[in-house]
């Protein structure tokens, strides 16, 4: 077995990546404090294509040194929004027609694996902080709450990494609802 060189990956230009079929998702980045975090869900959301990321309150905004340092240039690939309030942020998602679920441990969440998204839907999913999770003010505006099963000692995961289990999740559920 040999590793593919940079070269064989047919990485597509940003130019291309804007124009391309986006998967039908926009996360929304509720009071995320690092820096490494909000670059690094950038580069997570360049891989699976998803449409924008809207970032607010706290969370911090590109050009931002710490967020490059992870994001490696999906900064410049990713649509992206700043709202000073998520709610704001949340009421624009839902009249545009987004359903708005959060990614958090919560009274009637649904496991991951057990939720299915519409095969049309267009989804917007709620990441929170990294020691408060998603606001009680996103909560309310929720309409519904999805949760990973975890199984260890912890029960917590970093941002990046529910990012990335949620989006393959739902790339891989969305995938499979267009494809038949």
């Amino acid at each position: 077995m040999r590793k593919l060189t940079t070269s064989e990956l047919g990485r597509t230009s940003v130019e291309a990546f804007r124009n391309q079929d986006k998967l039908p998702l926009v996360l929304v980045l509720d009071s995320v404090r690092s820096m490494h975090n909000v670059g690094s869900v950038f580069r997570t959301a360049d891989g699976f294509a998803v449409e924008k990321i809207l970032l607010c309150g706290i969370t911090g905004q590109p050009p931002h040194r710490e967020i490059e340092k992870t994001a490696l240039g999906a900064t410049q690939s990713i649509a992206w929004a700043y709202f000073e309030k998520v709610e704001d942020a949340l009421a624009s998602l839902i009249a545009d027609g987004y359903t708005v679920v959060a990614v958090e441990q919560a009274e009637s969440s649904i496991p991951l694996n057990a939720y299915q998204p519409a095969a049309n839907g267009r989804y917007a999913l709620i990441f929170g902080n990294e020691v408060n999770g998603v606001s009680n003010e996103a909560m309310a505006l929720a309409a519904g709450c999805i949760e990973i099963p975890q199984f260890g000692t912890k029960h917590s995961f970093n941002i990046v990494v529910s990012a990335g289990i949620v989006l393959w999740d739902f790339y891989t559920k969305l995938t499979q609802q267009a494809n038949g």
